[in-house]
């Protein structure tokens, strides 16, 4: 019997298209694969089960010769909207009122015949780098004793367990990035206004976009090209690139992990020996990175948290927003995020692409992180991500490819950041990465779950 747990987005509408599977058997056999796996996983706050098999029985129903993604299962982030869903945004103070709309993101999948299963869980206001809270606690497909990352770690640990083959997620300050590169994912982080945005109130100052999970390079950059409503994009003839490889924090005061350092010289070192020019060379990053980092990040949850019972947030989120109430006003006017612009700029008419590890370090356990002190937290998200926030800051485009493991045999990444308007030229290079150093598509997370 064939089974279509495990297969790209590409290979199952195809497919669906060709009429050797249809839809309902595809999303039956996803649900099947959640129902049995997602109780040690956590990637899921609400299953869709019935209204996703009622929307696969009607898709069957239309021409589906013309559909990219047709009947391919597909979770989305709990802070977009899906009409007749609640929108709870990881919080026990958003309402639990059914969407009356689906966010642009979702129509544009969903008109390309995705078919949405469930609402993936994520931490409070989308704040944090590990995802737990009062909904769920969002564990690594890899290794079940750590975090999926944050804050689209639902989204990123339902694609690394094969419950779907690709997910819709979002990045303020590397919400996308993070859990990637803890679950073995694909993904891309667009550049500003390429993706319509409209998460929350005002996308974190604009540092917020909506991108793809995706367990392969061709999934993310067809699932890119849908919500970019572009053509679909295709790879690039092989080119020369400048690329720039560095292993320096961009945060003052925060190591990078030997693992980590040696995966991106390593694929600094397979992109030479495919014909790039590649050299070290590091980004002149200002000392003041972290503190307009810190102010950018929570004064974009002080405004998400102005509407919200403070009473009914948890300890954390409320000192997250209070920190960040006396930078609203300062954040509003763009300035520093200009001025690092103004100096990374140079660095970019040098090198097409810069790479970097996306992590400092594996993704902290899987604990009740919602219960434990803000300075505990920000500490704990500060020294494993401090490589994703410059690119949010910018509005450039930046991802994260899986390449090699971790000692633990968990999976070890790289980030590659360009130039505005570099989304396909980072996707080819990704393309290159995962033609020279394949990796395995989903955890075999399985066994780890018949065995308790």
């Amino acid at each position: 019997m064939t089974t279509w747990v495990g297969r790209t987005a590409v290979e199952i509408a195809a497919a669906v298209r060709e009429k050797r599977v249809t839809p309902r058997e595809v999303v039956a056999e996803h649900l099947a694969r959640i129902e049995r796996l997602d109780g040690r996983v956590g990637a899921f706050r609400t299953v869709r089960a019935e209204a996703a098999l009622a929307e696969a029985d009607e898709l069957a129903t239309r021409d589906l010769r013309e559909l990219p993604l047709a009947g391919v299962p597909l979770a989305v982030k709990d802070n977009l909207p899906v009409r007749g869903e609640s929108n709870r945004n990881g919080s026990a103070a958003t309402p639990d009122a059914p969407a009356d709309h689906d966010h642009v993101t979702v129509a544009r999948l969903r008109a390309a015949g995705a078919v949405v299963v469930g609402l993936t869980n994520v931490p409070e206001l989308c704040i944090f780098g590990t995802t737990e809270g009062v909904h769920g606690t969002a564990r690594n497909p890899w290794d079940l004793s750590r975090t999926a990352g944050g804050s689209s770690g639902g989204s990123a640990a339902a694609v690394a367990a094969g419950m779907v083959p690709i997910a819709l997620g979002n990045d303020g300050m590397g919400s996308l990035r993070i859990p990637a590169a803890n679950c073995g994912l694909v993904t891309l982080k667009p550049g500003h206004g390429v993706v319509p945005a409209g998460i929350g109130h005002g996308d974190w100052f604009g540092m917020s976009e909506n991108g793809p999970l995706a367990t392969t390079v061709e999934d993310a950059r067809l699932m890119f090209s849908l919500l970019a409503d572009t053509e679909a994009l295709r790879p690039s003839e092989p080119g020369t690139r400048k690329i720039a490889v560095s292993v320096r924090s961009p945060l003052a005061g925060v190591s990078v992990g030997r693992p980590y350092t040696t995966a991106a010289r390593e694929a600094a070192g397979l992109l030479a020996g495919a014909g790039h020019q590649v050299r070290p060379a590091d980004p002149p990053y200002p000392l003041w990175l972290s503190t307009t980092s810190l102010a950018h990040w929570t004064a974009g949850t002080a405004v998400d948290a102005e509407d919200l019972d403070p009473r009914r947030l948890a300890r954390r989120t409320r000192v997250h927003a209070a920190v960040g109430r006396r930078f609203v006003a300062g954040v509003r006017k763009g300035e520093r995020r200009e001025q690092l612009r103004k100096r990374l700029e140079p660095f970019f008419e040098e090198y097409d692409v810069l790479l970097t590890p996306a992590l400092a370090r594996r993704g902290p356990a899987a604990a009740a992180w919602h219960e434990r002190g803000w300075l505990r937290n920000l500490m704990a998200n500060t020294n494993y991500s401090p490589l994703t926030p410059p690119w949010n800051l910018t509005g450039w485009p930046a991802m994260s490819v899986p390449f090699g493991t971790l000692p633990s045999g968990a999976p070890c990444a790289v980030q590659l950041v360009g130039r505005p308007g570099s989304e396909s030229a980072l996707l080819d290079v990704a393309g290159q990465l995962e033609e020279l150093r394949p990796w395995r598509r989903t955890a075999p997370l399985d066994q780890a779950v018949a065995g308790g």
